[in-house]
């Protein structure tokens, strides 16, 4: 597996600190990541397994504003009698590695690590039936929908006047008005999708502390289950293909910022939060979750 080579003031920085900082960059020039449109290029993709990225993983490829978002290993490249372009820099992604054993033979955590991918651009000698087109969807809230009738063990909808749009954790319900009542359907599904999302941590669910956190404490924009419910949302915006406009103002921004700064593990967590509720709403199953590209 190609690794990095890794800028000289990054050396000792561990894979944590490097991917946060990727992070950190893209906030301190205005763009959030996981607010980020990139249906058109479809779901970060590997070339040749032809799995879809997950977790952090897809943020990082996703955030990169390529038209296609298929992606390969200098490996797999070789393996097709494929090249890198010349001055082309790769990309990093990130995986756990098998935990390794000490001297007393017990088991130490399994330590991140990363590897090098290249989008289908960066390269040459790539053979056309490789690259498949991004099939575009032509009723995006009809794919919205089905999203919604596919998820097993939905918490109840109400659409209580007078009352905001919210989760309720302890009654398990979702209360929206109705569709008619938004200025257009994808403001209406994307209101849905954040509150679907946190209904997902619910205890009958996936059993999410932060949930129960913010059902204690309230919720501000600032929290690891916010961030997991904004993760989620975009990422089904994104599949269904609506669009999802989002300015952010100043004060979004220096929060997360702030936070970032001071926990370098924070965006993985919400990752990988993020991606079980994705795999709960989209009922992905164990087989279809991808691997390490070689």
């Amino acid at each position: 597996m190609a690794k990095e080579t890794i800028a000289k003031n990054d050396a000792r920085k561990d894979v944590h600190e490097i991917i946060a900082s990727k992070f950190i960059e893209q906030l301190e020039q205005g763009r959030v990541p996981w607010r980020t449109m990139w249906a058109d290029g479809g779901v970060p993709t590997s070339l040749v397994s032809k799995r879809p990225f997950r977790g952090i993983n897809t943020l990082l490829l996703a955030t990169l504003g390529y038209d296609r978002n298929l992606f390969v290993t200098p490996k797999q490249l070789e393996a097709i009698d494929g090249s890198i372009r010349p001055s082309e820099k790769p990309h990093i992604l990130t995986f756990y590695g098998e935990p390794q054993g000490d001297a007393s033979g017990e088991k130490k955590v399994a330590k991140l690590a990363y590897y090098n991918v290249y989008n289908i651009v960066q390269c040459v000698g790539i053979p056309e039936v490789m690259v498949s087109p991004v099939v575009k969807e032509q009723e995006p809230f009809g794919v919205c929908e089905k999203i919604v009738e596919g998820i097993v063990h939905m918490p109840a909808i109400r659409n209580i006047k007078d009352q905001d749009v919210l989760y309720d954790p302890c009654e398990d319900y979702i209360n929206i008005p109705k569709l008619k009542s938004f200025a257009n359907p994808g403001s209406y599904y994307a209101a849905l999708f954040h509150q679907l999302a946190h209904s997902t941590g619910h205890h009958t669910r996936l059993n999410r502390m932060g949930l129960v956190q913010m059902s204690e404490y309230g919720c501000d924009r600032h929290t690891l289950e916010e961030l997991v419910a904004e993760i989620v949302t975009n990422y089904l915006e994104n599949i269904a293909g609506i669009p999802c406009p989002f300015e952010p103002d100043e004060e979004y921004i220096d929060g997360w910022l702030e936070i970032f700064r001071k926990d370098r593990y924070f965006i993985f967590n919400a990752c990988n939060l993020a991606q079980k509720a994705i795999d709960f709403i989209m009922n992905i199953q164990d087989e279809e979750k991808d691997q390490v590209e070689e």
